[in-house]
């Protein structure tokens, strides 16, 4: 069996008010569509809604550095940064 084909499905009991029901079965029947298919293309479009665009200017201007300026000290901070690493590779 090929899966890429077969879509396996899962049973799923809701409740709904009567009134709802009824309206959610006319707008089915009026989309020529059972009321299940109705609802798993309700269900469908809810879930593929497309994902916030991430605002990246939220990042900048988030704390306090205490005065460091990492592209002046940048070269200081990566020569101490390997003579770390350095020491920690020569140890037994």
């Amino acid at each position: 069996m090929c899966y890429d084909v077969y879509i396996m499905m899962a049973r799923t009991q809701i409740t709904l008010e009567s009134e709802m029901q009824r309206r959610a079965r006319h707008r089915a029947s009026e989309l020529g569509v059972s009321l299940a298919e109705y609802l798993r293309r309700l269900v469908a479009r809810d879930l593929i809604r497309p994902k916030a665009a991430i605002q990246v200017d939220r990042i900048f201007d988030l704390g306090n550095s205490g005065g460091s300026d990492i592209a002046k000290d940048k070269d200081s901070m990566i020569a101490e940064s390997m003579k770390v690493s350095r020491r920690r590779a020569r140890r037994p």
